[in-house]
């Protein structure tokens, strides 16, 4: 199986060239660097996405080949993922979907789940709730797209850091296929790890260099993805808490959850889905690590995109360790859900204030690093 996993990575990794080679040959799906959230000012397309898929799919037909995925969840993974897919690659590459028509293919993709994958949210661990969605199979369907429209929402905030919705994604597919071996699923355990396959051929060519991003076809479909495992490994499995998967997205959630919630008290609600360039990373990056001594070359602005990772993947394994300990103790893993909230507000609020403690800006570090990266791994 191991020389398997290998063959599906090299191949991620080759579709992952193609990919830029297509793209800057053809010039097209190229991100643009500039915008409100934009960070990055070298060429980079936005088609990450196509690589992950494909290698996804591949792995699928493989997987299916050898046994470890029957042919229905097979053909139904792929299939119910594929209007999430498509409509992100229609915006990367005309710019033409909006916000609002993504997110309602995406709910239809989450309804294909609902009846093909039996993907339906039936149960929170909250009474009330729980007795509601168990009697109404509507509120299910609507509480499942929403949840699960808002999850690839969510991957696409965080699409743009190099490392940043990559390594999340990883992880997120490592603790969902963690947990459901260990409950003894270990069909959905496959389709996790097939999924993080996926996601490293694309993370060879995004960190540190940035040579490409996610894109909205990526990132709506890892979000599915994440959405769609989490919900089946409650619903097959009833020993895991439904704040399991929570705890496990918690980050991109509560990051959309919060500048929601930020957006509306300073501009009113009629701003809340207006983007910016006030999320915690983008905070990181200007007040953390943008200051961090190095001149103001093309490297080095590479650099301190890659090195504004680092500082959100200690929220991520601090969320995603314990929903795999506690995967089947709901008020433990509500304390972590708490917790994870609490700490958010309160480095973002030490960052705003520019209360960061002086160890945490790593300026030496910057300078070391960027005279001993090869700038052949940091050209445009």
């Amino acid at each position: 199986m191991i020389s398997w996993m290998i063959f599906l990575v090299v191949c991620s990794i080759l579709l992952g060239a193609l990919t830029i080679a297509a793209a800057r040959f053809g010039s097209f799906g190229v991100d643009a660097s500039e915008g409100v959230q934009k960070v990055h000012r070298h060429w980079v397309p936005r088609l990450g996405g196509l690589p992950v898929f494909t290698t996804f799919v591949l792995g699928c037909l493989l997987w299916n080949y050898l046994g470890y995925l029957d042919q229905y969840s097979a053909l139904a993974l792929v299939g119910c993922s594929l209007p999430a897919f498509l409509i992100g690659l229609i915006e990367d590459l005309s710019q033409k979907a909006g916000i609002g028509m993504r997110l309602i293919v995406t709910m239809v993709a989450a309804g294909l789940g609902w009846y093909f994958l039996d993907g339906q949210i039936r149960r929170l661990d909250v009474p009330f709730i729980d007795e509601l969605l168990a009697r109404s199979a509507l509120l299910s369907f609507a509480v499942t797209a929403v949840a699960v429209a808002g999850v690839a929402h969510a991957i696409n905030i965080i699409d743009g850091y190099n490392g940043l919705s990559g390594f999340f994604s990883l992880a997120a597919f490592s603790a969902i296929g963690a947990v459901a071996a260990m409950h003894g699923d270990h069909s959905l355990a496959q389709a996790a790890l097939l999924a993080a396959l996926s996601m490293i051929g694309f993370l060879f060519w995004n960190y540190p260099m940035g040579r490409m991003f996610l894109g909205d076809a990526g990132a709506y479909f890892i979000g599915f993805l994440i959405a769609e495992f989490s919900i089946l490994l409650v619903t097959r499995n009833p020993g895991v808490s439904p704040w399991c998967p929570l705890l496990i997205a918690i980050y991109p959630i509560w990051e959309t959850l919060f500048s929601m919630y930020r957006r509306a008290m300073i501009g009113g609600f009629s701003q809340m889905g207006q983007a910016d360039a006030q999320h915690l990373h983008h905070l990181i990056f200007r007040r953390l690590v943008k200051s961090s001594g190095c001149d103001g070359s093309h490297r080095a602005s590479v650099l301190r995109n890659a090195m504004t990772t680092p500082y959100l993947l200690v929220l991520v394994l601090l969320s995603v360790i314990p929903a795999v300990i506690f995967a089947d103790q709901p008020m433990v893993l509500v304390g972590f859900c708490l917790l994870f909230a609490v700490s958010y507000i309160l480095c973002y609020r030490m960052i705003v204030r520019l209360r960061v403690p002086r160890w945490l800006v790593i300026r030496r570090l910057a300078n070391q690093v960027l005279q001993r990266t090869p700038q052949v791994l940091l050209r445009p």
